[in-house]
């Protein structure tokens, strides 16, 4: 799956005079972080004075302030994306939402999905909006949707991860970088802000700190939280780290159940931090414990290990470019890609002992940070089967 053939180049020619083009990413944050190298080529292939837009859901545009290779963004919560309240809003804002892309008088638009998602719904917004070129991956022939159709070789092929698919996309025409890392920028107001909250619960700045995030979206991706507890346990005993649990408002039974399994004393942010504050604390942090989540892209984006219990819902979302310990037991139903498990054992991860992640994170904050390190991607505890 390495080998791509040399892009056309009157095809490059016509992308690289593209003024205005649009990034499409309708999906989730972890989502968004994971393309931020495929959009960085995109910025450094088109001319010094083109602008790049962020399509993206509600739950994503926080994220604009952090990208620094995106210049504005429309929000657009899509009904053909698993989750999305737009499923449930009147037409008349798809039609609203068509006019309002139709104004923004784009060049191009880059369609980026995941290998389980079409490309098309979004393909025919742009289309109907009159956005001259388009191109994503697509299973199916799209026919007129898409001027340029990158035919999709995944799963039959094998499955590359994400960070690996979004550049092959974009070198179809023309466009990459030898910076593959993610990108988010924290900013001083956040580390400030972030230091007011901290002194407000007594976080002893001179202790490490240990992030421990036990929620998910998906119930399939959950480590149960009782096992988080004892883990965190296991860290703070051995390390003297000062635990802190984030999450959202909505998690917060998840980590009252975690910390009752403590000892140690512990400190709960969830629902407390806004994104900026919370890549500040991940950046700050000696290791993220974490679901395979959004935090997991986080981090790797900013440098800090990370100890992720993986669910084997399915194989391409693994840490990128940071050290890494992706901890899960194997089973017969991995890649179910289910967000409740089918099997009703949730055995990928629930027969990961707690003892198994104190070690895998007393491992990370001995070693010394390869952060950035080229020899070091994609990351080495990639899934065996998906090497």
């Amino acid at each position: 799956m390495s080998w791509q053939p040399v892009p056309d180049p009157e095809r490059v020619r016509r992308w690289r005079q593209a003024r205005r083009v649009l990034a499409v990413r309708l999906d989730n944050l972890g989502d968004v972080v994971m393309t931020t190298p495929a959009i960085a080529a995109l910025r450094q292939g088109l001319s010094p004075g083109a602008r790049v837009t962020l399509l993206c859901s509600r739950a994503t545009s926080h994220a604009l302030p952090h990208l620094p290779d995106v210049d504005d963004a429309i929000v657009y919560d899509a009904p053909w994306v698993k989750g999305a309240p737009g499923a449930r809003r009147p037409q008349r804002h798809d039609v609203a939402f068509l006019q309002q892309l139709a104004a923004g008088a784009f060049d191009a638009a880059v369609i980026f999905t995941v290998y389980t998602q079409s490309a098309l719904p979004a393909a025919l917004m742009c289309r109907l909006a009159g956005i001259p070129l388009r191109l994503a991956h697509s299973r199916e022939n799209p026919y007129d949707l898409l001027t340029d159709w990158v035919p999709d070789p995944e799963p039959a092929s094998g499955i590359r991860h994400e960070v690996e698919r979004q550049l092959a996309l974009v070198r179809q025409v023309g466009f990459d970088t030898d910076d593959p890392r993610l990108r988010f920028q924290v900013r001083p107001l956040d580390a400030f802000s972030l230091d007011e909250r901290l002194n407000g619960v007594g976080i002893d700045a001179a202790r490490p700190l240990v992030v421990v995030h036990p929620g998910a979206t998906a119930a399939s991706r959950r480590y149960p939280a009782d096992r988080f507890g004892l883990a965190a346990q296991g860290i703070a005993e051995a390390t003297g780290a000062t635990i802190v649990f984030t999450g959202s408002a909505a998690e917060e039974p998840l980590v009252r159940e975690a910390q009752a399994q403590m000892r140690a004393s512990s400190v709960s942010l969830a629902g407390r931090l806004s994104l900026g504050e919370f890549a500040v604390l991940i950046q700050r942090a000696r290791l993220l414990v974490s679901n395979n989540t959004g935090p997991v892209h986080l981090a790797a984006a900013l440098g800090t290990p990370v100890v992720d219990l993986y669910a084997l819902t399915n194989p391409q979302h693994t840490p990128w470019q940071v050290p890494a310990r992706v901890l899960h037991h194997d089973v017969p139903c991995r890649n179910c890609l289910k967000s409740v498990c089918p099997e009703g054992h949730h055995d990928c991860l629930r027969l990961v002992e707690p003892s198994q992640v104190v070690q895998a994170a007393l491992e990370l904050m001995d070693a010394p940070s390869r952060a950035g390190d080229p020899a070091h991607a994609p990351n080495a505890t990639f899934l065996p089967a998906y090497a």
